[in-house]
């Protein structure tokens, strides 16, 4: 996507405003942020701005209070946590957009950090509304788009705002753009891809686009027991789809004709009960009370084998029930691999989705990946080969 706008350190910040859309929408309980790794990788970018004498401010959302002032989806705690991160001025503003928000924009001094409250808390944000964005983009001089993740939504200050304002993408934004360009444009083959999830109709698209780009594609998670089912093994009481036959068949159909091979668990890990022990099962040894929880040893070895084949490698899902880690063994199997490769082999490997965030935390894992992407639903959109609002409006004219 060369007809992007993308902030370049060319560009002179020097006592400018620049407004920075971020995605700081992190988990927060009892006032505690519960994981802090979306609002870790934009520190490098702050701080080079508050070095370069920029007047930085900060717009993000958090949760979905819908328009509604929530005080459990403050961003007071994101406020503190940046003030004990930062080692400069940050204030905190709560109040209206207004006149009396665009003076405390022109009150900061240089490097000096200013952080809105939940931009969620307007119902004009999620309306799109053009007054409204029209009075975001009076805070700033530069516009800084650093939401990918936010990117697929028609909001205000990810989307309408860049009619007022001089805007640009991110770094984070262009990494993740150059990470599916990658998969999608420049992609270094062999490519596997591995997706996982519980649904195989939200991932429809996805599945179909990357068919048509990929060399091995391997199903995994609960969506992986239609596939199964499909050849008509017993899946027990697991988890599957209603009348998604047809939609499996034309996977399994455009996987021949695209010369793709589909790759589907040939071994599990269950039990009767989501909270249960792991008893290892055959496909064919599977009872009517059976739940499969994860995929098995044999399953791991031929993911492996075609990791190792690949050179080019897109995870996006955890392979198996992994909030209980007698299930999470396939998961930090793949994760292991697909890193060792990264490291040894020169590996391309693109790892993305909240869940698997989730799954590989704290494994040590999370920074041996070409790229880690957080941004979810934007990702896989762009995946699909859908054009986002959000990117769009950054286009050079």
């Amino acid at each position: 996507m060369s007809d992007l706008k993308i902030f370049s350190n060319k560009l002179s910040v020097d006592n400018k405003r620049v407004i920075v859309r971020l995605d700081l929408n992190v988990p927060i309980k009892n006032l505690k942020i519960e994981d802090d790794t979306r609002i870790k990788v934009i520190e490098p970018f702050l701080k080079k701005l508050i070095k370069d004498n920029a007047k930085v401010i900060l717009l993000s959302h958090l949760g979905r209070p819908k328009g509604k002032t929530v005080s459990e989806l403050s961003m007071k705690p994101i406020f503190d946590y940046l003030k004990d991160k930062l080692d400069n001025k940050i204030f905190f503003y709560q109040g209206k957009i207004d006149q009396k928000a665009i003076k405390a924009s022109n009150n900061l001094k240089a490097g000096e950090v200013l952080l809105f409250e939940n931009i969620r808390f307007f119902k004009e944000e999620e309306d799109n509304d053009e007054n409204f964005a029209e009075n975001l983009a009076k805070l700033g001089d530069i516009f800084v788009n650093e939401a990918f993740s936010c990117s697929h939504r028609r909001q205000a200050s990810i989307h309408k705002i860049a009619k007022f304002i001089d805007s640009y993408g991110g770094p984070l934004l262009n990494k993740e753009i150059s990470s599916i360009d990658l998969l999608i444009k420049n992609r270094k083959k062999p490519v596997s891809c591995i997706i996982g999830g519980s649904k195989v109709s939200t991932k429809i698209n996805v599945l179909i686009n990357l068919i048509k780009s990929s060399d091995n594609l391997i199903i995994v998670g609960a969506m992986a027991n239609n596939f199964v089912k499909f050849q008509n093994k017993n899946v027990g009481k697991s988890i599957v789809e209603v009348g998604i036959e047809n939609i499996i068949e034309k996977i399994n159909n455009l996987a021949v004709k695209s010369n793709c091979k589909l790759i589907i668990p040939i071994d599990c890990n269950t039990s009767n009960n989501i909270k249960g022990n792991s008893i290892y099962k055959s496909l064919d040894e599977l009872n009517d009370d059976d739940i499969i929880l994860d995929i098995g040893k044999d399953t791991i070895d031929l993911i492996n084998e075609t990791i190792d084949s690949s050179n080019t490698v897109f995870w996006n899902g955890p392979a198996g029930y992994y909030e209980n880690k007698n299930f999470s063994a396939g998961t930090i199997a793949i994760a292991k691999k697909i890193s060792e490769n990264t490291k040894t082999k020169s590996l391309i490997s693109i790892v993305g989705g909240g869940d698997t965030i989730a799954a590989i935390q704290n494994t040590g894992l999370e920074n041996s990946f070409t790229h880690l992407s957080t941004a979810g639903g934007a990702f896989l959109e762009c995946l699909e080969g859908r054009e986002l609002p959000g990117i769009k409006v950054l286009k050079r004219n």
